[in-house]
C-alpha cells in the first residue's frame, strides 16, 4: 500500500482526507496550527502532524515517514509552503528517492466580475482604502493583518474575521485589535450570515481574496451586493499546474491499483433541492429561494414556474416524479452531473402545505438510499397563498381551519365551515368557487361571506367579497384561494351521540342510541380507519362513526332497497361525503372495497359464519363487533366464541336500556329489547 501524505490548508484538503478514511487507505495529514488539527475528523487511519515546518524540516518528515506520494492541498494564497514542499521533494528525487508530487486545485472564480476592485497585492488595497471611509469588514485572514494595520486611519476602521484559533487571536491582540473588532468564527459562512455581519456592523468596504468557491468567495460578493458595501478583491495569480479534487481521486485510485468505493462518489453526485416559490410572483420569493435559483444548473418544474425563474439553467417542465427520476437517472449515466451539480425542482405555494413535494422528495430519498441515484436532498420552504391572503385582509389563520381542494373533493366541507367561524380554502380555479357557492347555498348558510384573492401577488391580483350566491355566477378563470366567514359557526361536538329523532327512518329498523354509542365505543376507531358497516339498515351507525373524524371511511352495505335510500337520505342530511353506501348482500358486497380496519355487523340476515370468514380473509388483523337481537344470532355468537384458533381478545356485554315516558302524571320506565355485544379482534393466521 501506497504511504501518501497530505499537507492541508483549504477545505479540499481536508475533504480529501476524509474521503480516503472512508475508502480505508491509511495517510497522514500536516496541518499548521492547532486550530486546523481540531476541525479534522478523528480516524484510526490518519496520523496528523499539526506545526509549522521549514524547507529542512520538510524533507526530513519526508524521508523518515518514507512516503510515497505527498498532496500538495495547501492555500493558493500560501506560495512559500508550496515552494519548500516543491524544493525538499526535488532534493529527495535527486538524492535517488522516488516520490510523487500530485497538487491540488481549488475551484476557482469562472470570471471576474464588474464593479469589483481588484489588487495584485495587499499593499496596494490598502492604499486604496485610505480614500474610503466607513467601516471595513477584512475577510483575508490573521496572517496578513499586519499590513492593514500599519496605518491607524485604516485600523480604527477595521472589523477583522478570523479563525477561532489562539494564533489568530494572539496575532490579532498583537495588532492592537480588541473586542468588538474581532470576529471569531468558523466557516462556511453562507450569503445570509455575511449579509448580517456587514449590516450588524455597518461595513461599507469588503476586503477578502480571490480564493475561489471552498473559500466561500461568491457568498462575499453576493452579500455585499445586497447590502450595497464596495468590495475590494486581492487576486490570486494562477497556480500553475494542478489536478481537481475528482482528478486527484482518480490518480491515487490508480496509484493504489483499487477503485474507491464509497457512498460519496465523487462522480455523479447531485445537489437536489425541492423549494417553494410562493404565489409564483418573482417579489414573493423568499432570498434562499431566489439565490438557489440563480445557481441552479437545473430547474425543473411546471412550465409556468420555470419559464418566468431568473436562471441561466437547463429548464424542463418536470414536476412529477415519473417525469423526474428517469430524467436524472439518464443525466447521472451521461455522466452531465459531474462536478456536483445542482438541481432545483419547483412547486407553488409552501413546500410543506397541501404541497406534492412531500411525496416526491419520499419517492427521491428512496432512490438515493437505495444508491440509485447519487445526490444529497434537501427542502426549502416558501410563501403560502393563505398567509399571503391572510396578510392582505387582516386576518390571522392559527385560529382558522385550513383545507384544499385544489385537484381533489375535499370530504365534509359544508360541516368544517358549519363548525369553524374562519375557513382558509385553496381552489383549482372558478369552477370550484362555483361549487362551494352552492354547498353553502345547499347546507343553509347563506349568510357566510367569502373573500376571493384572484390571481394573488400578480399584476391583476383583485381581492373581492362574495355572497354564496355571487359565487356561483363567477365564470373568470383564474387562481383563486378563499376566506369563508361564519357569523353562525357552531363548535364541534367532541363526542359522538346523535338522537334517535334525529335520523330519517321511517319503518327500517335501527340500531338504537345508547346501543350505538356502546358499540362504537367497543370498536375503539383510530385515525384514518376503514369500516364496514354491515347490515347498516338506516345508517345510524355509519353516519355515527363518520361524524368522528374526517379521515374516517365508511362502507354502509345494506340489502333493502329501501334502508339504502334511508342511508342516502340521512348522508345528505348530516353533510358527510366519508360514507359510501354499497346495495349489496354480505358477505358479496364486500369484494373489491378497501380493506377494512373495523367492522360492525348490525344485521347478518343468518349468515354471521359466512361473513366473519370473508372479513378473516380481508384482513386477519380486523376488529369486530356484532350485535346481536335474537336467539339464532346468540346461539351463532356462542359457537364463534368457542373457535379459540380463529379469535382473541373476546368480550361480550348484554346491554338493556330501559326509557321513561309519561303516564297521566306519573313517568314509567318502559324498556327496549335486550342486546348482546360481542367484541373481538381475529387471531392472525400461522
Amino acid at each position: 500500500m501506497k504511504e501518501i501524505l497530505i499537507f492541508a490548508g483549504t477545505t479540499e484538503g481536508r475533504k480529501l482526507s476524509e474521503f480516503l478514511a472512508e475508502n480505508e487507505m491509511r495517510h497522514t495529514i500536516c496541518v499548521a496550527t492547532e486550530y486546523g488539527e481540531i476541525v479534522l475528523k478523528q480516524h484510526h487511519l490518519v496520523k496528523v502532524h499539526q506545526g509549522r515546518m521549514n524547507p529542512e524540516q520538510i524533507e526530513s518528515f519526508l524521508s523518515n515517514g518514507r512516503f510515497d506520494v505527498v498532496v500538495d492541498a495547501t492555500h493558493p494564497f500560501a506560495k512559500e509552503i508550496t515552494y519548500n514542499i516543491q524544493a525538499a521533494i526535488k532534493e529527495m528525487r535527486q538524492a535517488g528517492m522516488s516520490i510523487s508530487y500530485l497538487r491540488l486545485k481549488r475551484d476557482g472564480i469562472a470570471e471576474r466580475e464588474s464593479g469589483i476592485t481588484y489588487f495584485e497585492t495587499n499593499e496596494a488595497c490598502v492604499n486604496a482604502l485610505e480614500d474610503t471611509e466607513g467601516n471595513i469588514l477584512l475577510t483575508t485572514g490573521s496572517k496578513e493583518l499586519h499590513k492593514y494595520c500599519v496605518s491607524e486611519g485604516i485600523k480604527n476602521r477595521l472589523y477583522v474575521r478570523v479563525l477561532p484559533s489562539m494564533e489568530s487571536l494572539s496575532l490579532c491582540i498583537e495588532q492592537g485589535i480588541h473586542g468588538k473588532q474581532v470576529i471569531a468564527m468558523q466557516g462556511p459562512f453562507t450569503t445570509e450570515m455575511n449579509e448580517a455581519i456587514i449590516r450588524q456592523y455597518e461595513i461599507t468596504c469588503l476586503v477578502t481574496k480571490e480564493s475561489g468557491l471552498p473559500g466561500g468567495y461568491q457568498e462575499k460578493i453576493d452579500a455585499a451586493k445586497r447590502t450595497g458595501a464596495k468590495v475590494f478583491v486581492i487576486g490570486c495569480s494562477e497556480e500553475g499546474e494542478g489536478y481537481s479534487f475528482s482528478e486527484i481521486c482518480h490518480k491515487l485510485e490508480a496509484m493504489g491499483g483499487e477503485e474507491f468505493q464509497t457512498k460519496n462518489q465523487i462522480k455523479g453526485n447531485m445537489e437536489i433541492i425541492l423549494a417553494g416559490i410562493g404565489m409564483g410572483h418573482a417579489n414573493c420569493l423568499t432570498k434562499e429561494v431566489e439565490r438557489v435559483i440563480g445557481d441552479a444548473d437545473i430547474l425543473l418544474g411546471a412550465e409556468r414556474m420555470i419559464k418566468t425563474a431568473c436562471s441561466k439553467a437547463e429548464k424542463h417542465p418536470f414536476y412529477q416524479a415519473e417525469q423526474i427520476i428517469p430524467y436524472l437517472y439518464d443525466k447521472q449515466r451521461e455522466n452531465d452531473l459531474k462536478g456536483n451539480k445542482k438541481v432545483v425542482i419547483l412547486f407553488s405555494g409552501d413546500s410543506g402545505f397541501y404541497s406534492g413535494c412531500q411525496s416526491l422528495y419520499a419517492k427521491l430519498e428512496k432512490e438515493v438510499s437505495k444508491e440509485r441515484l447519487k445526490a444529497s436532498l434537501r427542502i426549502l420552504p416558501g410563501i403560502s397563498s393563505v398567509a399571503y391572503l391572510a396578510s392582505c385582509i387582516g386576518e390571522s389563520y392559527h385560529d382558522a381551519a385550513v383545507c384544499s381542494i385544489h385537484g381533489k373533493t375535499l370530504c365534509n366541507l359544508a360541516r368544517r365551515i358549519k363548525n369553524s367561524p374562519k375557513t382558509f380554502l385553496l381552489t383549482s380555479g372558478v369552477k370550484d368557487i362555483n361549487q362551494l357557492g352552492e354547498l353553502l347555498t345547499d347546507a343553509g348558510m347563506p349568510e357566510c361571506e367569502i373573500i376571493t384573492g384572484y390571481q394573488l401577488s400578480y399584476e391583476g391580483q383583485r381581492i373581492e367579497r362574495h355572497t354564496p350566491l355571487e359565487c356561483t355566477e363567477l365564470d373568470e378563470e383564474g387562481l383563486y384561494t378563499c376566506f369563508i366567514k361564519n357569523p353562525y359557526a357552531m363548535k364541534r361536538r367532541l363526542t359522538h351521540g346523535i338522537a334517535d329523532g334525529d335520523f330519517i327512518r321511517d319503518s327500517v329498523p335501527m340500531t338504537k342510541e345508547e346501543i350505538r354509542e356502546v358499540s362504537i365505543c367497543k370498536l375503539r376507531l383510530r385515525e384514518e380507519a376503514v369500516v364496514y358497516d354491515i347490515g347498516s339498515g338506516t345508517g345510524s351507525v355509519a353516519i355515527e362513526i363518520a361524524g368522528i373524524s374526517d379521515s374516517i371511511q365508511v362502507y354502509a352495505v345494506e340489502q333493502d332497497h329501501e334502508a339504502v335510500s334511508l342511508i342516502k337520505k340521512n348522508q345528505k342530511k348530516f353533510e358527510l361525503q366519508n360514507v359510501t353506501v354499497v346495495e349489496s348482500r354480505a358477505p358479496e358486497g364486500l369484494a373489491g372495497l378497501p380493506m377494512a380496519t373495523h367492522a360492525f355487523i348490525g344485521g347478518s340476515s343468518g349468515r354471521l359464519k359466512e361473513i366473519l370468514a370473508s372479513l378473516r380473509q380481508i384482513n386477519p388483523k380486523m376488529r369486530v363487533v356484532v350485535n346481536a337481537v335474537s336467539m339464532e344470532t346468540i346461539c351463532e355468537i356462542n359457537e364463534i366464541l368457542s373457535m379459540r384458533n380463529m379469535i382473541k381478545e373476546e368480550e361480550v356485554v348484554q346491554l338493556q336500556v330501559s326509557r321513561a315516558k309519561k303516564a297521566g302524571n306519573h313517568h314509567l320506565m318502559q324498556s327496549e329489547n335486550p342486546v348482546w355485544i360481542c367484541v373481538f379482534e381475529f387471531r392472525e393466521k400461522v
